[in-house]
């Protein structure tokens, strides 16, 4: 996996709180550079100061059959925290309405 720019794709694990020991980052999220349900699951872990590695799965090679393949789905984002598939932008943004997603992250360190 090449290292992307901050802008769209790449790991911004050293911009937020929450990278797991060894610096990897614990939340994973399957994008698409233009697509806006990823920029809202974006700003959401970026205001809760959350470390994740992005993966433009357009700009990266194989990446939209592993996504599929751990996930189910073929539609971005798809984002996991640890080895918890969380789903897309409205499941991430449910459970952290509910509570749970500072629950989840808190358990991931």
């Amino acid at each position: 996996m090449s290292a992307q720019s901050d802008e769209h794709s790449g790991d911004h694990s050293g911009d937020h709180a929450g990278a797991t020991p060894g610096g990897a980052a614990a939340v994973v999220m399957y994008t698409r550079s233009w697509c806006p349900y990823c920029e809202r699951a974006r700003a959401l872990l970026k205001h809760k100061g959350v470390a994740f590695q992005e993966i433009d799965v357009e700009a990266q090679s194989g990446q939209l059959e592993e996504m599929v393949r751990r996930s189910g789905r073929h539609s971005v984002p798809q984002i996991f925290i640890g080895e918890h598939h969380v789903g897309g932008s409205d499941d991430l943004h449910a459970l952290d309405a509910a509570g749970g997603l500072d629950r989840l992250l808190r358990q991931q360190h």
